[in-house]
């Protein structure tokens, strides 16, 4: 719950005039305005991600002075958080006596708009209250116009895929005024043409039209607007398109049959990306710092979703350390309750009070990083956990410099095999700016290897780029690897290092040349190059005189070269710029593709040298 205004997503006026006051008042505002001035209950549906809370949020802080919103997520309520039987001190006689007690955001000491959005998803206890709420702007023993309120609204979409119940009590439907709205009775245009100053988004806007209303529904104002967050930033604009149940979101209509017909979900971004002269790139280098920092800058939610043990976690907490020159507040949701985040106690003014976690108070910058994100404890404390990725709130109060959050979870399948994790709604998914789906190669995980084991870790890393097959290195994370060296360090069977799958099965990879190579068998790698390093010179002039495209020691070289992590290439650096001199151009330009900024760097720095 909460009463201030919170980072909109699509929300806005279509015109303004004079003090920001909208010259014309879109269909939703104007219902707002009604059911305020008639005191009536008001319930609103429509379609995710088109503006109806963020409406709520903008137009009430503007048309209606001296009035406070109070907003309660439904769908992240406990029992306990709206009214509560407390024991508390009479006033006259001194004695403990037992009272109902409301929230405090209930008693904010002013008019109050009440707004109760996702109403549908909350469970069946919290609707019996919501039930009283609606019909007689009470709970309990409270009357809530005696407690200032002067409007009482309920928000959701209807769509039984994103509620848990429908709405069929005759006796409660007929104390309340229902409208249904689309994208076109919201001013989201208005608000993301604002927001994304100097661009002309008045194609991209005439695009978004021309979409038939099944592929309008999936590319939601919210969806279409964290696509262009991500192209302000550089990033794949599908970046910007949710993760719904591990897959991400494509852009198809429905075919006749029902089934999904063609994908047009490339061509679409393609369009947007023209309509504003911005890159839409395949990817980018180093994509995981790269938006965990995109995070940190401009207050965004990101959603990382990547195999196990391939160092999402570990990369995630050191760059928002770097970023903040702090930890982030880090929670693992498998072992996260309720009140590890907030608790609800009495308050000396008899209402009901909720504590925040001490790591959520205080001023300084804070980023949250959520692991494990799809596989919570229970529902209670994944509620609360939906309040403060979506609100930026919790329990009412807002989180005091809150820069980022990053939810981390695992794909639902993995190498042929369903994993433990919860499934998720599109109206879920759409919470988070960006969703990147991470592959092992795109986390620096090796460097960390080489800079803590040091020649293990280089022979074990030799082994895992060059000895086993694609499939074999889906098998074995960055996690697996350091268990390897750690066991080939006290002398124990290396099979106990990989991933057990059950009677006696261990992964499908064999260990042989790795347990060679930790023995000495000669090898070709970097480090034997560079011992080596005139001999290997004369293969490449030779090479060189035989043919314009190289030969076998050719490959051999590039090989090991592109392979090399970038603290390798320096440390033999000298030895790796006479090689490079010696190898066609054509093998040379691909060490920039897809690199990292700092391997970018290092390739641009030696290429030069060359033509000094």
């Amino acid at each position: 719950m909460t009463t201030q205004a919170r980072q909109t997503d699509v929300s806005g006026q279509d015109s303004t005039r004079g003090g920001g006051r909208p010259a014309t008042l879109s269909r939703l505002e104007s219902f707002i305005d009604a059911m305020i001035d008639m005191g009536q209950t008001g319930q609103i549906f429509g379609e995710h991600g088109i503006g109806k809370t963020a409406t709520f949020f903008t137009h009430i802080a503007r048309a209606h002075e001296n009035t406070e919103l109070v907003y309660v997520p439904a769908a992240n309520l406990t029992p306990d958080d709206l009214l509560v039987n407390a024991p508390v001190r009479d006033a006259h006689t001194g004695e403990l006596v037992l009272r109902q007690l409301v929230m405090s955001q209930l008693k904010p000491g002013r008019p109050f708009v009440l707004l109760i959005d996702d109403s549908l998803q909350a469970g069946d206890t919290i609707q019996s209250q919501l039930m009283q709420i609606a019909c007689n702007w009470t709970l309990g023993e409270h009357d809530l116009r005696a407690l200032g309120c002067v409007g009482v609204f309920l928000t959701d979409n209807e769509s039984l895929a994103e509620t848990s119940a429908r709405r069929s009590d005759l006796a409660l439907l007929d104390r309340m005024v229902t409208m249904r709205i689309t994208a076109n009775d919201t001013a989201w245009r208005r608000h993301l043409a604002a927001k994304y100053r100097p661009w002309d988004l008045r194609p991209v806007f005439s695009l978004w039209a021309s979409l038939s209303p099944a592929l309008r529904e999936l590319l939601s104002p919210r969806t279409l607007d964290h696509v262009l967050d991500n192209a302000k930033e550089g990033f794949p604009l599908r970046w910007g398109l949710p993760l719904v149940d591990g897959a991400r979101l494509r852009l198809t209509e429905p075919g006749a049959d029902g089934r999904p017909g063609q994908n047009r979900t490339a061509e679409i971004l393609d369009r947007i990306a023209e309509s504003l002269g911005v890159p839409n790139p395949p990817t980018v280098p180093d994509p995981v710092r790269q938006v965990v920092r995109a995070a940190l800058r401009n207050r965004w939610t990101v959603l990382l979703q990547g195999p196990p043990g391939c160092g999402k976690t570990e990369l995630v907490r050191e760059t928002v350390r770097e970023g903040l020159s702090r930890d982030a507040l880090y929670f693992s949701l498998p072992v996260t309750n309720v009140e590890d985040l907030c608790a609800p106690i009495p308050s000396a003014d008899g209402t009901l009070e909720n504590l925040l976690a001490a790591k959520f108070t205080g001023p300084e910058p804070k980023a949250i990083v959520w692991d494990e994100y799809n596989r919570p404890k229970d529902k209670a404390a994944f509620a609360k956990l939906m309040e403060i990725t979506q609100e930026w709130s919790l329990a009412g109060r807002r989180i005091a410099n809150l820069r980022a959050q990053i939810a981390v979870q695992n794909p639902p399948y993995h190498l042929g095999r369903k994993l433990l994790v919860a499934r998720n709604n599109i109206a879920q998914a759409t919470r988070f700016t960006a969703s990147l789906e991470v592959r092992p190669e795109d986390i620096p995980a090796n460097e960390w290897l080489l800079a803590h084991y040091g020649q293990d870790a280089e022979t074990v890393l030799e082994w895992w780029k060059h000895d086993i097959d694609d499939d074999g290195r889906a098998w074995i994370t960055k996690r697996t690897l350091e268990r390897l060296i750690k066991l080939h360090r006290r002398g124990l069977p290396l099979e106990m290092a990989t991933v057990y799958l059950g009677d006696g099965e261990y992964a499908p990879v064999p260990l042989t040349a790795l347990m060679d190579r930790l023995k000495g068998r000669p090898v070709t790698g970097l480090r034997e190059l560079a011992r080596d390093a005139a001999a290997w010179e004369s293969r490449l002039r030779r090479a060189a005189e035989t043919s314009a495209e190289g030969t076998d020691d050719t490959d051999v070289v590039h090989q090991i070269l592109a392979n090399a992590e970038l603290s390798q290439l320096k440390k033999h650096r000298a030895v790796v710029a006479r090689f490079v001199a010696l190898l066609p151009p054509k093998l040379r330009a691909t060490y920039l593709v897809g690199a990292s900024e700092r391997q970018q760097r290092f390739w641009t720095e030696v290429f030069v040298g060359l033509r000094g």
